[in-house]
């Protein structure tokens, strides 16, 4: 049997980061992690604390923050090196999605063995545990997802490791780590969650009970990404969002995402593109395409975008009313910027339609997809319809 909604990662909602942390690894047993953050995270005051706080309590640590934006395969090998060489117990990540996949793929070695590319190309990964999650934005869920995104340098190219053994062990929620997240990112991070749970929502995996998390997803979304906006320091606002997040990430592991997340994950790499803002400009296109047979899916997010419908609307008609109400609060309502911003080679973009079409989630899709199907849709995408 295929069942859904299996839900394996330890949630903490704490006010109070460096103590519950540390109480965390002392919980676990954990007496040596390595931290895998960035470089700017390292060198925050809430870092400090924290290290500060472990030292205190008798424990060591070690710091790996070489993760970059989009990060390559050999930062995991690296990363697992390091955690080897000092004899760490426990993978302990403090970032956004780029060092949470890192320490996934770190965690994954640390108890399977051999290099990440090995799992890349299917070796199966057996429970991992000892991964402690914190997240940094309120966007990717990764802190909840079973997924590695890293990036081979040599073709610009994206891999997906999907593991349910390689889910966090825990995942702490704790917003004294968003205040002060740029509104950009605050922005592309919270889109990226919206088309996490809208794809969920209307993939071919789709099951009632995650239709009901990916509705409540979207609808915090609608109603708490704004209040960020309006004041970035609303302490409320910013949970919600990390709450929408993570239940985003684990709606994905059960229901996965379709077209949208395939155009973004080839187009972002090949054109340096934000993942979420990549998704976002992504996802009108993909929702009138999927309108068809999601049409009261469709429909109902339209609805949670604060549409009426006077019921004789078709498929067609919801599908662009529904694209165009999620136009409206990406780039009127919040504010993100066009994808012109980008100077993107048209053709270039569009051509990479062949390879779109071959990437791995986009069988989710509740419609049949060719070639010629997705140019369509990247031509819209493209010019900004």
């Amino acid at each position: 049997m295929n069942y859904k909604m299996i839900q394996s990662v330890n949630i903490l909602t704490t006010d109070n980061f460096v103590e519950d942390a540390v109480g965390v690894l002392q919980e676990g047993g954990y007496s040596k992690p390595l931290i895998v953050t960035d470089e700017f995270m390292a060198g925050t005051d809430l870092m400090k604390a924290f290290l500060n706080k472990i030292t205190d309590a008798g424990l060591q640590y070690y710091i790996f923050d070489s993760v970059k934006p989009d990060p390559v395969i050999s930062t995991v090998d690296n990363g697992y090196e390091v955690y080897a060489e000092e004899s760490c117990d426990a993978v302990f990540a403090i970032g956004g999605g780029s060092v949470l996949d890192v320490a996934r793929g770190i965690n994954i070695l640390a108890h399977n063995g051999g290099k990440i590319i090995s799992y890349i190309e299917g070796k199966a990964v057996k429970h991992s545990p000892g991964l402690i999650s914190v997240a940094t934005t309120s966007g990717t869920g990764s802190e909840m997802s079973n997924a590695v995104v890293l990036t081979d340098p040599e073709t610009d190219s994206k891999h997906t490791i999907l593991a349910d053994g390689a889910k966090s062990e825990v995942a702490i929620l704790a917003p004294e780590w968003v205040l002060t997240l740029p509104l950009g990112q605050t922005i592309a991070t919270g889109l990226d969650a919206f088309s996490h749970a809208a794809e969920a929502y209307t993939s071919k995996l789709a099951t009632p009970v995650n239709d009901a998390i990916c509705e409540k997803v979207m609808f915090i979304i609608v109603n708490y990404l704004p209040k960020v906006i309006e004041n970035p320091t609303d302490k409320l606002a910013r949970s919600k969002m990390q709450v929408a997040a993570a239940l985003g990430g684990w709606a994905i592991n059960n229901g996965g995402t379709h077209i949208g997340h395939s155009i973004a994950h080839i187009t972002g790499a090949e054109f340096h593109v934000p993942h979420g803002m990549m998704c976002a400009y992504a996802l009108p296109a993909a929702l009138k395409y999927v309108s068809g047979v999601q049409t009261r899916k469709v429909k109902e997010i339209g609805q949670i975008l604060g549409l009426t419908f006077n019921g004789d609307e078709d498929a067609d008609q919801i599908g662009n009313l529904v694209s165009k109400a999620y136009i409206h609060f990406r780039d009127v309502t919040l504010g993100m910027q066009p994808i012109s911003k980008f100077n993107i080679d048209k053709d270039v973009f569009v051509n990479l339609s062949s390879e779109v079409v071959k990437e791995r989630f986009a069988s989710n899709t509740p419609l049949p997809l060719n070639e010629e199907v997705v140019r369509r849709l990247m031509i819209e995408i493209i010019e900004g319809e």
